[in-house]
């Protein structure tokens, strides 16, 4: 029996709540901040804490993966059925610094329970969302009858993703034999809102660059030189004001190739999202929407790829004027990816656009700090649909799609593991992610346990991909 009933899941849940909430605060009081190096050893801490804790739950395999910086934690549990798929968690252990003084109503790393919501730094992102996954594992064993999950399950979950991930894709490259899956869940988002559960199908990709302009050998005297000797400050405005055409869209040759258009489906699936415009310019604390014709914000935001002006600065900034001709000019821009898009070729084409744009007598260089890929799950894919039936046990009602307009290295498992990876994530925008007070709805917490304990069983039962049974 691989499905589990709804009145036996609800039952296990509800007489181990107390004891899943007293676990999750032991873990929320060890202060793992992987960006200050003074708590290396509560990053460890953490780490060993959530491999001894799979260990309890019933993962034969649960180690400490230690790296060039800060240990991850996997976790391996066979179904035991060689025809089950192979199905990899993601989320991370570390979280963003916090401190009382920062304007916290409690102490950020001594979980605090009111109105029905736990606040601690952690408990939405992501340490909430991660332990989630082991009571609705033993919910789903218990409600089955089962020894084992139904699926090949394994876990990864870092402890370097607050601080950017610096070394996970040499990590994911190094063990890729033994994360080997079927399909990757990522566990470390959210969902549209309180009232309106959603999947994330996808994440935009990122490459980002500056751009040195170098005129003169120093500045130099506006009157007697300028107009005369290229200025590389004006052309960096130049530059800037050819990045994008009248319809704003990206005006570099080739930036749209291999661009994976909306279906007509895909928009009338954002359009169903209870979207209020003036709320999200509240939220964004800006003036009016613009961008890219004939799109809709939320269009723009999660399916379009974008280039934007991070910073641009050159010449004299000091008080009253300064007539020169300045010797540099510096611009910081980033471009976000979206299917189809190969982050190199663009990082190619932005370097050949710079280079054909400016006069001689102007030097230059292009430096990109790195890159971040784009993933999409297909709405009919078939492991996208056991999580979308099983979010819709869990919260009795219609799940909506949304997308990420971010980037996160869900794209590197999708990349070195050459698997989908799909969403699982209970949070809202309301836990205050990175920000004081962040907090997790307990009801929405439970939810994610209930969506755990059906999705095992909904996965080994419909779904049984070509390289099933790889455990790695």
């Amino acid at each position: 029996m691989s499905t589990a009933p709804d009145s036996a899941v609800h039952a296990y849940i509800d007489a181990h709540r107390s004891a899943f909430l007293a676990d999750l605060a032991e873990w929320l009081r060890i202060p793992s901040v992987s960006a200050d190096p003074a708590r290396a050893d509560d990053v460890l801490g953490s780490a060993r804490w959530l491999a001894a804790k799979l260990a309890e739950t019933g993962f034969p395999t649960a180690e400490v993966w230690e790296s060039d910086g800060l240990p991850a934690v996997f976790a391996e549990w066979p179904s035991g059925d060689p025809q089950a798929p192979t199905v990899l968690v993601y989320g991370h252990h570390d979280v963003q610094p916090a401190a009382r003084e920062d304007g916290w109503d409690t102490d950020p790393f001594e979980p605090h329970t009111a109105d029905g919501r736990i606040y601690a730094r952690g408990a939405a992102d992501d340490k909430g969302q991660v332990l989630f996954h082991t009571l609705g594992l033993r919910a789903h064993l218990a409600a089955t009858g089962r020894t084992a999950p139904a699926v090949n399950l394994k876990l990864l979950i870092e402890g370097e993703e607050e601080s950017g991930s610096p070394n996970f894709l040499a990590l994911i490259r190094q063990r890729a034999d033994r994360l080997a899956c079927d399909a990757v869940i990522v566990s470390d988002t959210g969902m549209w809102s309180e009232d309106t559960p959603t999947v994330c199908t996808g994440m935009r990709g990122l490459a980002d660059c500056q751009v040195d302009l170098y005129g003169p050998d120093q500045d130099i005297h506006s009157g007697s030189f300028g107009g005369a000797v290229p200025n590389p400050a004006t052309e960096a405005a130049r530059l800037v004001a050819a990045l994008h055409d009248d319809d704003r869209r990206v005006a570099i040759p080739g930036f749209y190739d291999g661009v994976l258009e909306l279906t007509d489906r895909e928009r009338e699936l954002f359009a169903a999202l209870p979207f209020d415009e003036s709320r999200w310019l509240s939220t964004a604390k800006s003036h009016g929407a613009l961008g890219e014709a004939d799109h809709t914000t939320l269009e723009r935001i999660w399916a379009r790829p974008t280039a934007e002006v991070n910073g641009i600065h050159g010449g004299y900034q000091g008080p009253g004027g300064k007539t020169i001709v300045p010797a540099s000019a510096h611009l910081k821009l980033s471009f976000r990816l979206v299917a189809g898009q190969d982050a190199g070729a663009v990082q190619q084409l932005v370097t050949d656009w710079v280079a054909a744009r400016l006069p001689a007598g102007i030097r230059h260089e292009v430096t990109f700090w790195g890159t971040t890929r784009p993933c999409l799950t297909p709405l009919d894919h078939p492991a996208l649909q056991s999580v979308v039936r099983s979010m819709g046990r869990a919260f009795q009602q219609e799940i909506l799609f949304t997308r990420e307009g971010g980037s996160g290295p869900a794209a590197d498992l999708q990349d070195v593991l050459g698997v989908p990876v799909l969403f699982l994530g209970i949070s809202v925008p309301s836990d205050g992610w990175h920000s004081v007070n962040e907090k997790v709805e307990l009801d929405l917490l439970f939810k994610g346990v209930e969506t755990a304990a059906y999705l095992w069983g909904d996965l080994a039962e419909n779904w049984r991909p070509a390289a099933a049974g790889t455990t790695g």
